[in-house]
């Protein structure tokens, strides 16, 4: 169970996030309605919601996830891949402070990468993805993390996505939504899956919080097949955000 997130409001230079997408500009406006009602619901969701003030330095900056991994034992401040997203993580260690003490913090450092949209929570395990933005060296000094507080982590090889999360969502009770090159990846097969329609791909990045699952909106068969499995769903419009490549999980730090 989740008893806080951390989310941090979108900037106005949002509009030149980093992008793979064509999909235009996003309406900055309309994206922070959109994010209001993500606050709104997670807070559904029964957590307490630390929202951060916009960073007009970094376009990207809404997309916290990246910055860091917290577990229930440690947090991990992340060397995010893309040189100019680096500087977002000075402005998150002294928030993650507040919620965990200096003797359980751990840090990537370099030539090690690593960026939260790679790291999947299985329980204690973690999946690792290797990216773009992910290299061996930052996911081997998560998997040292790990071990050194019980807990441990795998590498999984990335080919045409750009963070793990961008195809997997893990919604507890061993369901597993999966879609694109993790299909035929023996290393899920022993989850159930719940795989994604042809056309629906963006939907797979779905977060489970406290037995309830934010889906995004436009992606129905992907919400018909998470509501058959038994969970409250809570739809909410990301589409902005999936113009500069970001999805649900994208947006919050969830502990």
């Amino acid at each position: 169970m989740f008893t806080n997130v951390i989310v941090k409001k979108p900037c106005r230079a949002m509009i030149n996030g980093i992008t793979t997408a064509d999909l235009g500009k996003p309406d900055y406006e309309l994206a922070l309605k959109q994010h209001a009602a993500y606050i709104e619901a997670l807070r559904q969701c029964g957590v307490k919601v630390t929202v951060l003030e916009a960073d007009e330095a970094y376009p990207d900056s809404c997309f916290v996830e990246d910055t860091a991994v917290l577990t229930r034992q440690f947090a991990l401040i992340t060397n995010p891949g893309a040189p100019f997203r680096k500087g977002e993580i000075e402005a998150m260690v002294p928030v993650i402070k507040k919620f965990y003490g200096e003797d359980r913090i751990e840090y990537i450092q370099s030539p090690g990468t690593l960026e939260g949209g790679d790291v999947m929570m299985v329980g204690d395990h973690f999946y690792i993805g290797i990216s773009a933005r992910t290299n061996v060296e930052g996911a081997q000094q998560l998997i040292d993390a790990l071990k050194k507080y019980g807990m441990s982590g795998e590498m999984v090889p990335l080919h045409t996505i750009l963070h793990l999360k961008t195809g997997l969502s893990y919604l507890e009770n061993n369901h597993l939504l999966i879609c694109g090159e993790f299909l035929e990846n023996p290393t899920f097969s022993k989850f159930h899956q719940i795989q994604i329609a042809a056309g629906e791909e963006y939907g797979a990045n779905c977060i489970w919080v406290n037995g309830k699952v934010l889906v995004p909106a436009g992606y129905p068969q992907t919400q018909k097949a998470i509501e058959s499995l038994g969970y409250e769903v809570l739809v909410v419009d990301t589409s902005e955000y999936r113009k500069i490549d970001g999805g649900l999980s994208c947006l919050s730090l969830r502990f």
